[in-house]
């Protein structure tokens, strides 16, 4: 049987959140079998459980946002797509996070620190069989025409690919790879794709700050992008650092579904807001998925059972 995971023992992070600048503590703990992903917004009078399910993303400006249900007027966990990233590149099925704001720490702009967390962690094979989501026929969101189109989709694949492209019309991103084909088949997940910030452009800043958002941003957390040229003195992780952050974002906003994917998933220009209708159409559509499992391993995906060693 390839069985659901968590971790060993609970791990903890303190940070300050991107948009809010609010320094934000984060634990990581062990749940039970078909637990899921949950928050826990410990900070609060009255402590708040958010579960992790489509149904709960409640905001998808700048980042992916939950709230119980989905209501946009109760408490929130916003940013969550890096550590999802994470959960999902490392197969965890089952993880309680309590965390003392309204925002998910950014630590280094990547998921990179959070693997590191969940790694560190150890992570522990339980007796239950791990569930995913087998897509059964393309489903596809597109948006936009000519210069402003943007689409997104998903198709059957025996495991998890991402291919993703981007067009930014800038010198900068433009001097850099534009697609990428990641596979889990690879194992490479850690090396490959965790370490890619996320980035934003000098003139966007003002006008993000007074609406308050990116208050925590910095070169510290971040590719910081003028009209020309990247600022980061030690430049980028990646030659395509660009477009391996568009893919990080995508596993995570996926993963709010729950549970890992069995997809081919292809975008072009996509973000959160598509991401997540993409997501959503495939649900509605019982006839586009199923759940399965492997009750023998050698039968899953390649990739898909290796066990991520501790760090």
């Amino acid at each position: 049987m390839l069985p659901q995971r968590t971790l060993k023992s609970l791990t903890r992070a303190v940070g300050v959140g991107l948009h809010s600048g609010q320094k934000v503590e984060l634990v990581l703990r062990p749940a039970a079998p078909d637990t899921g992903l949950v928050f826990h917004r410990i900070d609060l009078p009255t402590p708040v459980d958010i579960p992790v399910t489509p149904q709960s993303v409640c905001d998808t400006r700048m980042a992916t946002t939950i709230s119980p249900g989905g209501d946009p007027g109760a408490p929130k966990v916003q940013t969550i797509e890096h550590l999802l990233s994470a959960v999902a590149g490392l197969g965890i099925d089952n993880l309680h996070i309590d965390i003392t704001a309204d925002e998910v720490p950014i630590l280094d702009g990547s998921s990179a620190s959070f693997v590191f967390l969940l790694q560190s962690a150890g992570i522990a094979l339980q007796d239950a069989p791990k569930r995913f989501i087998r897509v059964r026929k393309p489903v596809e969101i597109r948006e936009g025409e000519g210069r402003t189109l943007k689409w997104a989709r998903l198709a059957p694949y025996h495991g998890y690919r991402l291919g993703f492209e981007i067009e930014f019309g800038h010198p900068a991103v433009d001097a850099t790879g534009q697609r990428v084909v990641f596979d889990f088949a690879s194992g490479r997940y850690k090396q490959d794709i965790a370490r890619a910030r996320t980035f934003g452009f000098t003139k966007d800043v003002e006008m993000m700050r007074s609406r308050g958002l990116s208050l925590g941003g910095s070169m510290d957390n971040a590719i910081v992008v003028d009209d020309y040229r990247v600022l980061n003195a030690e430049g980028l992780r990646y030659d395509d650092e660009f477009v391996k952050h568009k893919i990080l974002d995508a596993i995570g906003d996926l993963h709010v579904c729950g549970r890992p994917l069995l997809a081919d998933y292809t975008a072009y220009k996509s973000g959160h807001a598509l991401n997540n209708r993409l997501l959503r159409a495939l649900l509605a559509d019982e006839s586009a998925w199923e759940i399965v499992t492997f009750q023998d391993e050698r039968l899953a995906p390649r990739g898909l059972a290796d066990l991520a060693p501790a760090w």
